[in-house]
């Protein structure tokens, strides 16, 4: 079924609603919609939405997600018991003497699900061979991490030449750079050189060397002491064009 589907209970259970609540709002029936949310009715996504936008659920958010984002990125099961915390946390003590802002109110709605999803969610910066931002990608957070590491200390890196051809990794295409300070032998790498920051195939060559390995139109090698070498990270995924 469409992942829209499940942001529908997700949504649903946010704002504390009941299936005939959601139903009566949407105009379609209330079996109809438990029915979608076990999976065992497969719904259109223009009807999600439909659905989606009756409960009051923005096309996109104040941390510009859109639902498609979500839909797609998001493992929506994982993302409820992070949800149903948010919502909890938020929920207004009222006095006798002040009236606090209720679930409906858009602010306080808008503010739990970035908390939610902020847990799950990340805007990855794109960097160029300057270091600087030139767009960003959305990726999911699994057990507060991205391929093993911190969200916050993650990148994409755009590979700025050809040197790395031979290695299936050309011009403009894009790698995920995980911090690492030491050589991975096999791994590609990205490193802090005089002449700026450089993609390079590492392999260990003794406890002392590396061999740095470059493939355009001819294989080239060279062997360098590791007391030479800067590592920023290790490279964990290629994003290539089609062409």
């Amino acid at each position: 079924m469409s992942r829209l589907g499940d942001l529908i209970r997700l949504e649903r259970t946010r704002q504390g609603l009941t299936h005939k609540q959601v139903a009566r709002k949407c105009g379609v029936s209330d079996k109809y919609l438990m029915e979608v949310e076990a999976g065992t009715r497969i719904i259109a996504d223009d009807q999600a939405r439909r659905i989606l936008k009756a409960m009051g659920m923005k096309e996109q958010t104040e941390s510009d997600f859109t639902l498609d984002d979500i839909a797609a990125t998001v493992d929506l099961q994982s993302a409820v018991p992070q949800l149903t915390k948010a919502v909890e946390a938020k929920k207004p003590v009222k006095t006798e003497k002040s009236e606090a802002k209720t679930e409906s109110d858009p602010g306080v709605a808008g503010s739990i699900w970035l908390d939610a999803l902020s847990g799950v969610l990340k805007h990855v910066p794109v960097y160029n061979a300057v270091m600087k931002e030139v767009g960003h990608r959305l990726l999911p957070i699994t057990n507060g991490k991205i391929e093993g590491a911190s969200p916050d200390k993650v990148f994409y890196f755009m590979a700025p030449d050809n040197d790395l051809r031979g290695f299936r990794v050309q011009h403009g295409d894009l790698l995920l750079v995980v911090p690492a300070q030491a050589a991975v032998d096999g791994a590609i790498m990205l490193l802090q050189t005089p002449q700026g920051r450089v993609l390079r195939k590492v392999k260990r060559y003794n406890d002392y060397q590396a061999m740095l390995q470059k493939y355009d139109d001819t294989f080239e090698s060279e062997l360098k002491n590791y007391n030479e070498l800067t590592f920023v990270g290790r490279c964990v995924r290629l994003e290539a064009e089609l062409s």
